[in-house]
């Protein structure tokens, strides 16, 4: 009996060995398009989970490797994942036909996490169709305009912390600080709530915001626990966001809805503009200009519906705490590198540096709107820094109905995206190909002048997505990192110190852009303008 029950046992184990470990790695073998032999278990992200290489050195290790490809197959873990690299392609699959593309991946359902499952970027099908157009008016360049003092007293309160210190020069880990200053400018902005994340570091906005944004180490996991079993991940109440700091945001939107509706309170922010979007009364005075900055995400003209969307507070909630998780990193790691880029090239500071003094007396010493988004160069500068380090390495796409690649050069043949098959477009790839940007890895604005940006080739240039699912936020996001480094330079010089790792090392235990060891540089005070 013993031995009957042993030799089912390793029947089934045998089984699911074949069926669910090796049969899910013959996904791009049966369909005949080009691939590496995935490792077991892993696919192509050994390495990355071992901590040989970073998610970015990953995916552009692959980009490179298929040069000669439109596409190609690879295996996170046991999950296919179509990588497009050709240029055409991306735009036909991300923007020509994005009806077969409309959605990100699913990482959970409303039953599970209806915090998660509630936001824009979650959002599927219909439902996004109608979110996105009645959310985007919040984001134009007028309504960024009506938010622009709040950020702006964000960077004052960041720079008099600096200049209270009796120190020549500050040392700085630049992730951390400006993590407390995107914290601050959304808990103002998007949440009407008012915070000094440096004076008082253990603030609960603060403390609540690092743990709905970390998705390192086993944390990270959760994403994947989901793609393998979604009947467990609810068995075992698995949340991309946790209980408590979901319970933490909502009754802080909901006391402010609340009050703002009892009192009759008008405060020029996000979450005012949201509440208006669910009264329908958010006008759409979009231009779709870029006047913002080069890098500004253009919203797809055909979103706009005549069927009123219906918002409820949840909803509300929801896209604030996505606002809060996009901003509060990306934003933060643009600030890193760009201060990196500053300290190591002092001649690009010293430029910028000019441009903002000169700003500075044309303002009287009080920066407006109007004339930051005049600042060429630092435009140029924070363009460039997006190029070289992209807030996140890839975006993704999931096929919604099955759809054919027809072949375009010998030896090709059609192919069939299945309905489910997830697609991906390699930003970082294509930010240093170096047939799209000579010497990629050279910091170099002037690739943004006026002179030259006409060379850059549509399409090689996605700091913040692909397409009508691109970032929302990009201009709330631009203006941010526009302030901060606009008052930092004023009063201080960024300069590399002992404790600077450069060239700087990516880490490998982040699926963003973020530096190993953190980002240490000093803040040297400047003799005031």
């Amino acid at each position: 009996m013993a031995l009957l029950l042993w030799a089912c046992i390793i029947a089934l184990l045998v089984y699911l060995w074949f069926d669910k470990i090796l049969k899910p790695h013959k996904f791009w073998k049966n369909r005949g398009i080009i691939h590496n032999k995935p490792v077991p278990i892993f696919g192509d992200t050994l390495d990355n989970v071992r901590r040989k290489e970073s998610f970015a050195a990953l995916t552009t290790k692959l980009y490179n490797q298929f040069s000669n490809e439109r596409y190609f197959g690879w295996y996170q873990f046991m999950s296919p994942i179509l990588m497009i690299r050709d240029l055409d392609l991306i735009k036909q699959i991300g923007i020509k036909d994005f009806d077969y593309f409309t959605d990100h991946v699913s990482f959970s359902t409303e039953d599970i996490d209806p915090l998660w499952s509630k936001n824009l970027f979650s959002n599927k099908g219909q439902k996004w169709r109608e979110m996105r157009p009645a959310l985007s008016p919040s984001f134009t360049g007028s309504k960024m305009k009506m938010i622009f003092h709040l950020m702006v007293e964000c960077a004052e309160n960041f720079v008099q912390y600096y200049l209270e210190k009796n120190e020549k020069i500050v040392t700085v880990e630049m992730k951390d600080v400006f993590t407390r200053f995107t914290n601050d400018v959304i808990a103002s902005a998007a949440f009407g709530v008012n915070c000094n994340s440096l004076k008082d570091p253990e603030n609960g906005f603060y403390k609540r915001g690092l743990e709905i944004t970390d998705f390192s180490g086993f944390k990270g996991l959760r994403f994947f626990f989901y793609k393998i079993s979604p009947i467990l991940t609810k068995l075992f109440n698995i949340t991309i966001i946790s209980k408590e700091a979901g319970k933490f945001f909502k009754s802080i939107i909901e006391d402010s809805i609340k009050l703002r509706e009892e009192q009759r309170i008008i405060r020029p922010d996000i979450l005012h503009m949201l509440m208006e979007a669910k009264k329908g009364k958010l006008s759409d005075d979009s231009t779709n200009s870029n006047s913002e900055g080069f890098a500004t995400a253009q919203e797809a003209a055909y979103h706009n519906t005549s069927k009123k969307t219906v918002i409820t507070d949840d909803d509300i909630v929801a896209q604030a705490i996505i606002f809060f998780i996009a901003g509060f990193d990306s934003s933060s790691t643009l600030m890193t590198y760009l201060a990196y880029e500053l300290a190591v090239d002092q001649e690009v500071q010293q430029k910028l540096y000019q441009e903002i003094y000169e700003t500075d007396k044309l303002c009287n010493g009080k920066l407006t709107y109007d004339e930051l988004v005049k600042m060429k160069y630092l435009d140029m500068v924070v363009s460039e820094t997006l190029r070289k380090w992209p807030p996140t390495p890839t975006t993704d796409r999931a096929c919604t109905k099955n759809y054919v690649i027809p072949a375009s050069k010998p030896g090709e043949k059609d192919v069939t995206i299945e309905k489910g098959t997830t697609v991906w477009f390699p930003i970082y790839g294509l930010h240093m190909d170096p047939q799209y940007y000579p010497d990629p890895t050279k910091f170099d604005p002037e690739r943004f002048s006026d002179e030259n940006k006409h060379k850059i080739k549509s399409g090689t240039f996605v700091p913040f997505g692909v397409g009508p699912r691109n970032c929302i936020g990009s201009r709330f996001a631009l203006m941010e990192n526009k302030i901060i480094v606009y008052f930092i330079l004023k009063y201080f010089k960024i300069v590399p110190i002992e404790r600077s790792v450069i060239p700087v090392v990516l880490s490998k235990k982040h699926f963003n852009m973020t530096a190993e060891g953190g980002m240490w540089l000093g803040l040297e005070k400047r003799s005031l303008i």
